[in-house]
């Protein structure tokens, strides 16, 4: 699986191909309507030292504190999508806004490797035509088997001139992924979370003369069961 991210995912929606795509996808005209009238009255204003820009239009970018900014995302990067689901190639696609994840499945890792590279050159391709890069730094490849003495788990693969290591375990969201498949690493990730969150717990709770039991309930209910609740989803 290859794991790339988008560089200033949202900052880079261009608001004319945005409601191509969805109106390409016959979106109905109601939301259309619905979706210009949210980036319509989108403005910026530049602070450099003591100078102030006046408040100018914006016809890129999208806001990121709406709920509906994740939505028009998905909207924005369906070709994308598209461009790197292929069954002939057993590759399928997963994407969360600006995380993208290509998966392969077969039992060769040259051959895995190769059509990553191949496809990684079609996202080149939708990159160009959007306007998007990909952070390089964030390129992460990993080789999942549970018999791994029957391969080569350090085939890397090939990126335009840039050559990405495999890695025994890579972070997709919130979640640890391992390359034997099991759970352990992601474990270990929220125990090491979980120390820290009693740790702060710890230290609100003694520097507050006469905490009840209520106090610390409360306390433990906002930081550690809700940190253990949201990482243990799985």
């Amino acid at each position: 699986m290859l794991s790339l991210n988008e560089k200033s995912a949202f900052n880079n929606v261009a608001h004319s191909r945005l409601l191509h795509d969805m109106k390409k996808r016959r979106v109905f005209r109601l939301l259309l309507e619905f979706v210009k009238n949210f980036l319509r009255n989108q403005r910026i204003t530049i602070t450099i030292n003591d100078y102030m820009m006046m408040k100018r239009s914006m016809n890129i970018d999208i806001s990121q504190n709406s709920l509906l900014s994740s939505i028009l995302y998905l909207f924005y990067n369906v070709n994308l999508l598209e461009a790197c689901d292929d069954i002939k190639l057993k590759t399928s696609f997963t994407d969360f806004v600006n995380d993208i994840n290509i998966l392969t499945y077969e039992k060769f890792m040259k051959r895995n490797c190769k059509v990553l590279s191949e496809i990684y050159d079609r996202c080149k391709q939708w990159l160009k035509m959007y306007n998007i890069k990909f952070l390089k730094t964030k390129h992460e490849l990993i080789h999942f088997t549970r018999i791994f003495k029957w391969f080569n788990m350090n085939v890397n693969v090939k990126l335009m001139k840039h050559q990405i290591d495999s890695k025994s375990d890579i972070r997709i969201l919130k979640v640890q992924l391992n390359f034997k498949l099991k759970w352990v690493t992601h474990m270990h990730y929220v125990e090491a979370k979980l120390v820290i969150k009693q740790k702060i717990m710890q230290t609100i709770i003694e520097s507050t003369w006469d905490s009840s039991v209520m106090t610390r309930k409360q306390i433990y209910f906002a930081m550690t069961r809700f940190f253990l609740s949201h990482e243990v989803i799985i």
